[in-house]
């Protein structure tokens, strides 16, 4: 192990030394102390509010004291009637729709077959319900069509197949939808719906899967586009990004597998619509193309791209307000309670009392202009504290430029502005946690599938979760919202393809929507 010698350097010089690998090895225990968190600790950044009339499980000390003295109880007995609820449709408590299909199995009695049959009469049924599962259910469907010939002419016709929606090929809308909503909506890859396939005696290559996938989102990539435009005419927008892995980088010198860093830009809009726009790098290049045509306020996090684009695109007489989250920016004293617990406990308080309105205007249903004065009066208040407590702590001469505090009060003094707005716009929520509830799709997708394999799968699966994530948002089914739209878009005006977008669809269409031959099939039997 090498050592230095620290003789020949100067008192000042020793200080100096000694005060860089303080800030070195307080830069080093928070990340330990972050990565031990990742791994084994609480990542909810929820706050803890403590109980004062609970007491701790613990406390020894308070167990010691607990009074001798008890008071007896009244005691009392249960109701052995379970308390019933309106949606509950049996003794049991399982709880369905009538969508739901039954399968209704007679249990006869013994007693009614035996040698004494005649001793017993039927006086009434017991119902029990259990709730049962086909494992992966596949329906081959045989169109029979009559060939006739004519008598007099002897010409023979035969009766068409019904129209299908991927033209010559053998893979019906309803499996086409399963498909998509299986691997969008429930992540499970096509190579684990491709062995379930294997597993009930279904043979077929995988790349015919990927083939159908594609050729069907496809056909829903103008309707995405479509919603991606009526999202840009929105007052408000939400804006965030999220990598995924797409397509294995090019170069002689590239590693084996090693897969290149693509992101997601998701859109949050005004009427509950996502759209996630594909790029290959995380520059202000596609944020700028995203938000060309954008008039109104946008709510991002601190990334610092944003920042620049709003004020290149103002520059162009677009006229963009730029809002600021500050969940993102609560984190970062969150983070900074190992380090400062008191100093950053008064940010998150002071943060915390600022929620506590929100969640007041929330629970009132106020309109936009009793929220602007509500907030006038109570939030502005602490906004104004709130950064003149930033503005203090920052004065302080103890504080190592690299520590979390310190990088959490540059954060909130630069975003000073953007994070005021809110108080001025009574529409704006003070946070992107709508967005990232709905981004949450990505990540989550990661754990099960990785990577896209190529840059195209990448925009494709974008395409398919716009419309799923806007289908849960809207209270739609995507798998109904599927089969009907990809049968229904060939025939639609091209000009009125916004009415297919989930949003529009759900009033228009979800009454009287479209089904596959074999749920027809299906009702008819």
């Amino acid at each position: 192990m090498k050592t230095r010698s620290i003789s020949h350097l100067s008192p000042p010089e020793i200080e100096a030394a000694f005060a860089h690998q303080a800030d070195e090895i307080a830069q080093l225990k928070h990340q330990l102390d972050w990565l031990k968190r990742q791994l084994f600790g609480r990542k909810s950044e929820k706050v803890l509010a403590d109980n004062p009339a609970q007491s701790s499980l613990f406390d020894e000390e308070e167990a010691l004291t607990l009074p001798a003295e008890t008071k007896p109880v009244k005691a009392h007995t249960r109701s052995s009637q379970k308390q019933r609820r309106d949606s509950d449709v049996n003794d049991e408590g399982l709880r369905f729709d009538e969508t739901v299909p039954q399968q209704i199995i007679d249990i006869p009695a013994p007693e009614l077959q035996g040698a004494d049959a005649d001793q017993y009469e039927l006086v009434d049924t017991k119902e029990t319900c259990r709730l049962a599962q086909q494992p992966g259910s596949y329906v081959v469907l045989r169109f029979r069509r009559q060939v006739v010939r004519h008598k007099t002419t002897q010409t023979i016709k035969e009766t068409p197949a019904p129209t299908n929606v991927l033209e010559g090929c053998y893979c019906d809308v309803s499996l086409l939808a399963g498909l998509m909503v299986d691997k969008a909506v429930y992540h499970l890859p096509l190579h684990r719906q491709h062995q379930r396939m294997l597993d009930s005696g279904i043979t077929l290559s995988r790349a015919t899967l990927i083939n159908w996938i594609q050729k069907g989102i496809e056909l829903l990539r103008p309707i995405a586009k479509a919603q991606w435009q009526h999202i840009l005419q929105s007052n408000i927008l939400a804006m965030d990004e999220v990598p995924i892995k797409a397509g294995r980088t090019k170069g002689a010198g590239r590693k084996p597998g090693h897969m290149k860093q693509t992101y997601f830009w998701p859109l949050y809009g005004d009427s509950d619509e996502v759209a996630f726009t594909w790029s290959n790098s995380r520059g202000m290049l596609h944020a700028q193309a995203q938000l060309q045509d954008f008039t109104g306020t946008l709510l991002t996090d601190g990334y610092a791209a944003y920042t620049k684009t709003v004020e290149q695109l103002n520059q162009y007489e677009q006229q963009i307000v730029h809002a600021a989250c500050w969940v993102h920016m609560r984190r970062g004293f969150e983070k900074a309670l190992d380090s400062e617990p008191q100093a950053a406990q008064q940010a998150l308080d002071i943060i915390a009392a600022l929620y506590r309105h929100e969640k007041h205007i929330r629970y009132k249903q106020l309109n936009l202009a009793d929220i602007h004065a509500y907030r006038q009066q109570h939030s502005e208040p602490l906004v104004t504290d709130f950064f003149r407590w930033v503005y203090q702590q920052r004065q302080r001469t103890d504080l190592l430029p690299k520590s979390p505090f310190a990088k959490a009060l540059h954060y909130a003094h630069e975003r000073e502005s953007q994070l005021k707005v809110f108080l001025s716009n009574p529409a704006l929520p003070m946070d992107t946690n709508h967005l990232e509830r709905a981004l949450r799709v990505i990540p989550m997708g990661r754990k099960n599938y990785l990577f896209c394999w190529s840059e195209l799968g990448a925009e494709q699966l974008g395409i398919l979760q716009s419309l799923m994530v806007t289908c849960r948002l809207q209270g739609v089914n995507p798998y109904h919202y599927l089969v009907d739209v990809l049968q229904r878009v060939a025939l639609h005006p091209a000009k009125d393809v916004l009415d297919l977008t989930p949003r529009l669809w759900k009033q228009k269409y979800n009454q009287n929507r479209l089904v596959s031959d074999v749920k027809i099939l299906t009702s008819q039997h």
